[in-house]
Formats: structure tokens, C-alpha cells, sequence
């Protein structure tokens, strides 16, 4: 998580809980689609307190050391975010992969 850490960090945000966003550009197979996916995390330097994909809060979250792992709908997401990397999978009919970019504040 030092990913999202550092990207918090180089925000200079001084409020409680920070929030950060992703973009996240993933291909889906087998359709060969390609879909940008918004992720916002919302931190307060020790704890991820709230998860959003789409602008949808998924019912429950679970973090690890590389990231957190949900799901949205039949969407299983893995996010790693010491390599920025989505990856997730419709229960085995469709899979998808992609980088992500953390969003400057605006």
C-alpha cells in the first residue's frame, strides 16, 4: 500500500481522511474490450475507510498487503497497489486486467 501512501502523501491534503483517485484503464477478455474504471479510496494514513468503483460502494472489502480485494455486482476486483495494477473476473466467463494512474486532485 506504500503506492496509495505515497500518492497521499504527494498530495499535501492535511484533512482527516484523504481521498485518492484511480483510473483505471482494464482490458476484458474474452470480449477484447476496453473499459476506464474510477476506484476512490478514502484513507486516513493507517486504515482504508471506504472503497468506490464507478461511484458505487461495494458491500464489503477486504485489504491485504498488496491492496484490497471486493466485488461489485459478479465483478471479483483485486487491486494491487504496490504495482497499480487491477485485475478481476466474472466467475470464470470473463476476466480483466489493467494499470492504474492516480488522478490529480482538481
Amino acid at each position: 500500500m506504500a503506492w496509495v501512501g505515497a500518492a497521499l502523501w504527494a498530495s499535501q491534503v492535511h484533512a482527516a481522511t484523504q481521498m485518492v483517485t484511480l483510473s483505471c484503464a482494464v482490458a476484458y477478455m474474452p470480449e477484447r474490450s476496453t473499459w476506464v474504471r474510477e476506484v476512490q479510496i478514502d484513507w486516513d494514513r493507517k486504515t482504508i475507510r471506504a472503497v468506490r468503483i464507478d461511484g458505487l460502494a461495494p458491500y464489503s472489502y477486504s485489504v491485504n498487503p498488496q491492496g484490497l480485494s471486493t466485488a461489485i455486482d459478479n465483478e471479483r476486483i483485486q487491486l494491487d497497489l504496490n504495482q497499480a495494477q487491477w485485475s478481476s473476473d466474472f466467475r470464470g466467463l470473463a476476466s480483466g486486467r489493467g494499470r492504474c494512474d492516480v488522478v490529480a486532485p482538481s
